[in-house]
């Protein structure tokens, strides 16, 4: 038999910007170890922290064994036991909403998805925060986009910068993409004055702004902010992007977007041309989760651990890292972001830091320009205390290792 002849394959152009994620990637890496590692990568929560009896106790009913109609096809927009449950839900919140705005979505990922499908034209300038989440500007690249990196410091995106840099490029971004509450990795979040000008930018340049924010409900101190879906009160240019991924659990797929009701037809276009529908059972078992009035004691108690958790791990840094590195302090969510002084380089360090039993995500995945060499992403969310303890001191015996050119 005569071998195939070996042929290029006809490759779409943006194949090139499929720059893939390196936190997701962690998931396989760590799976394929055989001893134990403290993982502080994944950015999702504790396993004691997903709420799988309630889900089977409500899942019974909402997809179980008489529910035929939980496996069928769903309405692309969503299904509309969840459409109300969530509208419920988000009554009172900053991010209450009406029917006509609210589109169903297979996780937050596709939410962005959609956007950059909607709004990113190849060549198109979007800024991102710097550092930001991996999968964020990365979705924006495989639409062929341009990023405009604009720094981040503890009080969010620095939207002065933000508007410097367009000024010197002679450029304004088409797309601004923020995560403005605890934000991904930084664990900041902007200030209230920051929102409000970034809203005014926004209107002066006729920029969309992609307002992901998965961690708003997990705040455990300080004091609320308004949402720039809040603070938009109905702007078209404000795209909204939310999950249920991190406030229950990321195998769900299920979250939303909230946007202009005039983008409702083109969402629905493009999502059957993705997947037709958000997953039903997922749904309906979101849906029972939610009207059976789970939700709300639930993240009552994750902020609770979450609060244990974060300080355990500033403890931990302090113990082993006083006066060599620095960290942010959030307000929420899950991550800290650590920064060496003198400075260490984090992608070295990982492949020893993983011998060691210890796994975190390197700084230079979160800029798209490699801007974070000394810096890495903890994520406190997933580990309990004890091992948070185990894990910092780990990360200690693996940076001894590297400056003192141990194998």
């Amino acid at each position: 038999m005569t071998p195939p002849t070996t042929t290029a394959l006809p490759l779409a152009a943006r194949t090139s910007g499929l720059v893939g994620s390196v936190i997701d990637s962690s998931t396989s890496l760590l799976a394929s170890q055989t001893h134990d590692i403290v993982r502080f990568a994944m950015g999702s929560p504790a396993r004691e922290a997903i709420p799988a009896e309630i889900l089977a106790e409500v899942g019974a009913d909402a997809i179980g064994a008489q529910a035929h109609d939980a496996f069928d096809y769903a309405a692309t927009e969503g299904d509309p036991a969840l459409r109300d449950a969530l509208l419920e839900m988000l009554e009172g919140t900053t991010d209450a909403t009406t029917p006509d705005r609210l589109t169903i979505t297979s996780g937050g990922m596709q939410g962005l998805d959609l956007a950059c499908k909607l709004f990113v034209d190849p060549g198109d300038l979007v800024a991102v925060e710097s550092p930001t989440y991996t999968n964020g500007s990365g979705t924006a690249l495989s639409y062929q986009a341009e990023l405009l990196e604009v720094p981040v410091d503890r009080d969010g995106m620095q939207v002065v910068a933000l508007r410097e840099e367009a000024q010197r490029l002679g450029r304004r971004p088409k797309v601004i993409y923020t995560i403005p509450t605890f934000q991904n990795p930084s664990g900041a979040t902007m200030t209230l004055e920051r929102r409000r000008e970034l809203l005014e930018l926004a209107r002066e340049w006729g920029s969309m702004v992609i307002d992901d924010d998965p961690y708003g409900m997990l705040r455990f101190a300080g004091e609320p902010l308004p949402s720039l879906h809040e603070l938009a009160a109905g702007d078209p240019l404000v795209f909204s992007v939310r999950t249920f991924s991190k406030i229950v659990a990321p195998g769900l797929r299920v979250g939303w977007v909230d946007t202009d009701p005039s983008l409702q037809p083109l969402l629905v276009n493009a999502k059957q041309a993705m997947d037709t529908c958000t997953n039903l059972p997922m749904q309906r078992l979101v849906a029972a989760f939610l009207r059976g009035g789970h939700l709300e004691a639930h993240l009552v108690e994750q902020r609770q651990q979450y609060r244990l958790r974060k300080e355990a791990m500033q403890a931990a840094l302090t113990e082993h890292f006083g006066g060599l590195a620095r960290w942010t302090d959030p307000e929420g969510g899950f991550f800290l972001w650590v920064t060496f002084d003198p400075a260490i380089d984090t992608q070295a360090l990982f492949p020893v830091a993983l011998e060691e039993g210890v796994a975190y995500i390197p700084g230079n995945a979160f800029s798209p320009e490699g801007r974070f060499p000394d810096a890495l992403r903890l994520c406190f969310a997933s580990t309990p205390p004890d091992r948070i303890a185990e894990g910092v001191q780990r990360l200690r015996v693996a940076v001894d290792r590297l400056a003192g050119g141990r194998p």
